[in-house]
Formats: C-alpha cells, structure tokens, sequence
C-alpha cells in the first residue's frame, strides 16, 4: 500500500490552484494545509480545495511538524527565502521555476538541502512530459540524425501592470525568468549547454525586459535561436531541425501537446496528447516516488540541470543587460 505524503501550499494563488488541480488525482496525496501571508486568502483556498488547515503566514506552515512536503510558487524573488525556511524545518520542497534569481542562491538552496538531508527539486513542467519524452526518443532511435538548429519560443499578451509580478524587477519580473525560462529549457534538454550566449531584450517602463531573442552557439556550428516575448502572441513551440528531418512540437496554454514529425521522403506522424490536471501531477508524482525511494533530489529533474539552467540565464541577463536591483 503507498504511503500518502501531507503537502502544503505556500503562496495559493492561480500557479498554485493548477498544481492543486493535479494533486487532486493522486491517490497516494493528502491535502494537509495552505500557508500566505493573509490568513483570509489562505483558509479561502484552503476551503476551496480541501485542505485540512491554513496559516496566516509562512512560518507557521514551515514549522507544522506534521507536514511532510511543501509546493512554493511565490514570486521568483522569494523562492530563496521560502525554500530555505521549509529545508530549514525538514520538509520536502518542490520549487516552482524559476528556482531563483541567480546561481549563487540556486547553489546556496542546494547545499542546505544536503545539509538537512531533505528532499529538493525545482518544478519543472517540461521534462516531465508525454510530447517531451516521445521527442527525445524519437531521436536517440537515430533516425533524424544530429540536431542541426533548434528553435524555440513562448510568448504571449498579459495587460501591463507595473506592480504585476511579470513586470515588476523587485520580485523578478520580465519574460526570461516567466516565460523564456522554456524555451531555455528545450534547449538545454535537447542540445546540453551552449558555448557560447548572445542576447538582446527590449525593455518595459518599469524597466523589467519584456521580450528577449536569444542565440545559443554549440560546437560544429550548431545553433538555438529563443525568444520569449510579452509583447507578442505567437504562441509556444519548438522546431528541431535534424540531418534527416524535422521534429515540431507546440502546446496551447491549456498545455495540450502536439508533436509533428517530418522524416525525409517518409510520411508524417502526428502524436497529440492532453494531459489529465494539465500535467502538473506528474511532477508530484516524481517528488514522492523519490521520497518512497529515500533519494535527496530526482534523476529526470537532478540538481545538475538546475544549477545548468540558473548558470544560462545567468549568462543570458548579463548579455542582454537584465539586472534584479539588490541581487545581482
């Protein structure tokens, strides 16, 4: 019989309503309690949701010695500090992406997990997924040959706020760490670490970056082209351009996954998919069957890729001038 792990929520809001969605479909979950910084936010969701208890601030959820693993989806500035505070008090932690605002705190993160001997994963949604696992075996059959170009974007048209999260610097807004932090990831997941990173951004008047083109170098010529954009409605995807064909793989907002595959003089396949809680149950999934196992981190999301990831876009806001006032 699975043994059910008590989660927390700390920080409810719309990021944190979709994860709850998806944990709603485990059965080896239970709904324990919901953590903000107002009370009357944190007993709503948790009254919504059927969580057992709420807390009028962080501390308080962090400390709850019942409590076995906790789902941060705060603003990217705080995810240190959060992810800190639950290591600290021994639980679990699934970070949401970005994990941080740079590699000094991704590593600092790291480190007190393996002091604690506590679990630590950043939630990354992609490497978890059906299109994402099909692709990356479609190619290590060989068939398509070396990965030539890749290009990758995500973009979409949230209505301006200065003071919004996606646009405000002092809780790490732009598209990078939102939105481009994606195609980044394809990047990283099918082609490994670039050589070398050019970037130019344009920029908001609350100074945040708020689209951003992105090329990454790789040996023999290889290239990435990223984009991520607030400014346009493109929408999301990936192109893999390989010696013998070519893998096209996009998703709408409600996550639902289409791959195309276009193999020289052979016909095309179409692979679709949409997930069940749009996907996020997946990586919930993966945190307790690590915990089952007694691992400290995951395999498909290891503390490797995360330190990688934050070391790009490390390099990628230098490039292009992006500054977090304070933190850089």
């Amino acid at each position: 019989m699975k043994k059910k792990y008590k989660w927390g929520i700390l920080a409810p809001g719309k990021m944190s309503a979709k994860f709850t969605r998806g944990l709603k479909l485990l059965d080896n979950v239970e709904l324990y309690s919901v953590g903000s910084r107002d009370i009357q936010r944190a007993k709503q969701f948790a009254n919504e949701y059927g969580f057992k208890k709420y807390y009028g601030s962080y501390e308080e959820l962090a400390s709850d010695p019942e409590l076995e693993v906790v789902y941060i989806a705060s603003p990217h500035s705080h995810h240190y500090e959060h992810t800190m505070l639950c290591l600290k008090n021994k639980k679990a932690v699934l970070c949401e992406k970005a994990f941080a605002l740079n590699s000094r705190e991704v590593g600092g993160m790291i480190r007190e997990a393996a002091r604690q001997k506590v679990f630590l994963m950043e939630a990354l949604w992609p490497q978890f997924q059906p299109i994402y696992k099909k692709t990356k075996e479609i190619l290590h059959g060989g068939e398509p040959g070396e990965i030539l170009h890749l290009d990758a974007r995500f973009t979409f048209q949230p209505p301006y706020d200065p003071t919004e999260r996606k646009f405000n610097l002092e809780l790490g807004g732009g598209s990078l760490l939102d939105i481009g932090i994606y195609p980044v990831i394809d990047a990283l997941y099918f082609m490994g670490v670039p050589s070398e990173v050019i970037a130019k951004a344009s920029f908001a008047d609350s100074g945040s970056e708020d689209s951003i083109s992105i090329i990454f170098g790789y040996d023999n010529g290889r290239m990435a082209t990223l984009y991520s954009s607030f400014r346009t409605n493109a929408g999301i995807g990936c192109d893999l351009l390989c010696e013998n064909g070519n893998l096209f793989f996009s998703r709408e907002r409600d996550m639902s996954q289409r791959l195309t595959v276009k193999m020289n003089g052979k016909e095309n396949k179409v692979y679709s998919l949409f997930p069940d809680g749009m996907g996020y149950h997946f990586e919930a999934m993966e945190v307790m069957k690590c915990l089952d196992e007694g691992k400290l981190e995951s395999e498909v999301v290891p503390h490797s890729f995360s330190r990688d990831l934050m070391s790009t876009l490390d390099r990628i806001r230098q490039a292009a001038g992006i500054v977090f006032p304070g933190r850089d």
